[in-house]
């Protein structure tokens, strides 16, 4: 009797997969994945790196975070910075800083620039952006300005406006408030008499040259409240200026700074802030 034959044995001979199929097995993986993580969420995060389309170069210091122009830091030094600005302004407005009378240096903007109270676009002209806090001090119907500053290199420079002072990085307008009011008051009422008025808050936004560095386009925006001040003098009355800068002294005493301001009480409806 002859053996019984054996089925045939069949051979499966795996195709290695080429890399298009490994893509598309990784994307289908990917898809799968963030199609059933979030369900209940409308839009999707992507945890990687975000480019804006048009994105707005600033100057700051001392994170030195500064732009850069022709491949070099254009505002690492006061002298950087001048030889930056001055092919980007009017040339006589430029030469004009720190001599016309009332005007500042360019020791004055480096310093603003490293303490953060100032920014600068990275554009043809340069725009400088500044937050001020603005203090309506009231007494009765009438409201204290600031009519005259007596600055260092001997000028003087009329204000006839409220208290007013740039903000610093990350300062509230009511932590900028008391701020002021001891760097300029601070030397015949002390901060703890300060009331701010509630509700009084308000906010704009001013576009013009800077009167303190001509030719220079500035971008104003202007926080202001109200406030009441026990302790200030009825009179017309003067009052010396604190520190105003922890920077390096050689520049600070290189800078035009504010020694004086002299203070009257005008009514309420002669000015607007």
């Amino acid at each position: 009797m002859s053996p019984e034959p054996k089925p045939p044995t069949t051979t499966h001979h795996h195709k290695p997969k080429t890399l298009p199929d490994l893509f598309l097995t990784t994307a289908l993986s990917l898809l799968c994945l963030f199609t059933s993580s979030d369900k209940s969420s409308n839009s999707l995060k992507v945890p990687f790196f975000y480019s804006p389309s048009n994105p707005r170069r600033f100057l700051k210091i001392p994170t030195m975070s500064l732009t850069k122009d022709n491949n070099h830091n254009f505002a690492a030094t006061p002298q950087s910075l001048s030889d930056w600005l001055r092919p980007r302004l009017p040339s006589d407005s430029f030469a004009s800083w720190g001599v016309k009378p009332g005007t500042k240096n360019i020791h004055n903007l480096w310093l603003e620039l490293s303490e953060g109270e100032t920014s600068l676009a990275d554009s043809t002209p340069p725009v400088r952006s500044v937050n001020v806090v603005t203090v309506r001090i009231l007494k009765n119907d009438k409201i204290l300005i600031e009519s005259r500053q007596e600055l260092s290199d001997g000028n003087v420079r009329d204000r006839c406006r409220p208290l007013s002072e740039k903000m610093k990085p990350d300062e509230t307008p009511e932590e900028a408030v008391f701020r002021a009011v001891k760097e300029e008051l601070g030397s015949i009422v002390s901060g703890d008499v300060v009331r701010i008025v509630p509700g009084s808050y308000m906010k704009k936004v001013e576009e013009r040259d800077s009167g303190s560095y001509p030719g220079l386009q500035a971008r104003y925006v202007l926080h202001s409240v109200d406030a009441l001040i026990e302790g200030l003098p009825e009179e017309e009355f003067c009052t010396e200026e604190a520190e105003e800068y922890s920077h390096s002294k050689v520049e600070v005493d290189k800078a035009v700074c504010v020694r004086r301001h002299h203070w009257k009480w005008v009514v309420t409806n002669a000015i607007v802030a």
